[in-house]
C-alpha cells in the first residue's frame, strides 16, 4: 500500500484450529482524535499481541481462533467513530469466513470502549474491557444478554477507573453477568503486572466459551450483586 492510498483495516489471525467454533476479536487502543493511519510498530497495537497469543495457545486446540484488528486510523474521531466502523467490519468478516460462530471481544483503552459499544452485534456473547475509556453517558443497553468483564488499574491516569466503575454499575442494570476488577499498583499500560492481566483475560475468554471452567474468582464476582462484584481486587 502506498502512502497516498486509502487506509484499510487489517486482521492478523492467531491459532489454526482444524474447525473454528468460536472467535476472539482483539481491539487495540488509540486516542480521542487522530487521522494518521495505524502502524504495526505502534505501542497500542503491539500491547495486544501478548493477549492474542496467550488466548490462542490455550484455545486453538479447542476450536478457538483469535483475530487481532488493526484499525485504519488512530482516533475515535467522533462523530465518525472510525474504530467502531472497523470493528463492525471485522465482525462481518468473521461471519463471512466462519459463519455464525460466537464471538468474544477483548479491547484495551479506546479498544475497550469500542468493544463495549459493538457488543450488541448478534454474534457477540461476551466482552472484556481493559482500562476502557468510558465517558459519562456511554450507552449500556447493547450489553443485554452479554457477559461483561472490566478490569482497570487503580493508578491509571489515562482513563478514569471511577468512570469504568460507574459504567459497570449501569451495565449491571441491563445484564446481571458483570464483573469488574481493580488492579492495584497498575497503570494504563498494563505492564507492571502483565501476567495478572493475561491470566485474567485468557481465563475469562476460555471460560465463557466453555473450553474450561471459569476461574472461581471471576465466577464469584459475576454472581455478586452491585456494587460488591464491581470492585474486586486483583
Amino acid at each position: 500500500m502506498n502512502e497516498s492510498s486509502e487506509p484499510a483495516p487489517h486482521l492478523r489471525v492467531f491459532g489454526d484450529p482444524d474447525t473454528v467454533r468460536a472467535v476472539v476479536l482483539v481491539l487495540h487502543g488509540g486516542r480521542e482524535r487522530g487521522h494518521a493511519r495505524v502502524r504495526r510498530f505502534q505501542l497500542a497495537y503491539l500491547r495486544m499481541i501478548p493477549f492474542a497469543k496467550d488466548i490462542a495457545r490455550g484455545g486453538a486446540d479447542k476450536g478457538i481462533a483469535v483475530w487481532l484488528l488493526m484499525n485504519r486510523l488512530r482516533g475515535w474521531n467522533a462523530p465518525a467513530l472510525d474504530p467502531v466502523r472497523d470493528a463492525r467490519w471485522a465482525l462481518d468478516e468473521i461471519r463471512r469466513v466462519h459463519g455464525d460462530v460466537p464471538v468474544v471481544l477483548v479491547g484495551h483503552s479506546m479498544g475497550g470502549r469500542v468493544a463495549l459499544r459493538v457488543a450488541g452485534d448478534e454474534s457477540v456473547v461476551a466482552v472484556c474491557g481493559l482500562a476502557p475509556w468510558t465517558k459519562p453517558g456511554e450507552p449500556v443497553d447493547q450489553l443485554a444478554g452479554r457477559t461483561v468483564l472490566i478490569a482497570h488499574g487503580v493508578q491509571d491516569r489515562m482513563t478514569d477507573p471511577e468512570l469504568s466503575y460507574s459504567y459497570a454499575r449501569r451495565a449491571k442494570l441491563v445484564t446481571d453477568r458483570v464483573a469488574r476488577f481493580d488492579v492495584h499498583g497498575e497503570s494504563h499500560a498494563m505492564l507492571r503486572q502483565a501476567d495478572k492481566w493475561t491470566r485474567l483475560v485468557t481465563g475469562f475468554v476460555l471460560g465463557v466459551l466453555d473450553t474450561q471452567p471459569i476461574d472461581p474468582v471471576i465466577t464469584n464476582a459475576l454472581g455478586q450483586p452491585s456494587p460488591e462484584g464491581l470492585r474486586v481486587p486483583l
